[in-house]
């Protein structure tokens, strides 16, 4: 049951989290293949990882696009309604989704092989601070309806589930 006057801020957590993730990645970039100079790969490894990167760069801007300007989510939360149809039939956190993935991209350009722990860092810490956070204040809000809701579609990788 959802409470009337409690919804979640437009904004959230986002901008933190967000910059946490690329400040970590910038990091690790520079450390490990201009200080460091370690892991850089080269050949057709360096160009399938290039290519990798700009595709899910490609992808992250989508997904998060979709789900910051076209879903209409400020509405949502404005009416405190639980979003679940559109991109968030596919990913409950599009936006977060889509900024992990774009700067997974970005870190797989620099193709070094130190970079990879970094995109799994990430997402774990992508994972910790939405369970930790905004998972909580929405169980709270709306109970079984977002219970059932997360059985159905995925927190962070979008996958559209039978």
């Amino acid at each position: 049951m959802m409470k009337k006057k409690e919804h979640l801020p437009i904004f959230g957590i986002g901008p933190f989290l967000v910059a946490g993730m690329a400040i970590i990645a910038a990091v690790a970039i520079v450390v490990f293949y201009y200080v460091c100079k370690l892991g850089t790969l080269s050949g057709f490894t360096a160009m399938l990882l290039r290519v990798v990167g700009i595709i899910l760069t490609i992808i992250g801007i989508i997904i998060w696009f979709i789900g910051a300007v076209r879903s209409n989510m400020d509405e949502n939360i404005k009416e405190n309604r639980l979003k679940t149809n559109g991109i968030y039939a596919w990913v409950r956190n599009p936006m977060y989704s889509g900024w992990w993935i774009l700067i997974s991209g970005v870190s797989l350009l620099w193709h070094n092989i130190w970079l990879i722990p970094v995109i799994v860092i990430n997402w774990y810490i992508m994972t910790i601070v939405l369970k930790n956070t905004e998972e909580k204040w929405l169980r709270d809000l709306y109970g079984q309806e977002y219970e059932d809701y997360c059985k159905r579609v995925n927190r962070c990788i979008p996958w559209k589930r039978n």
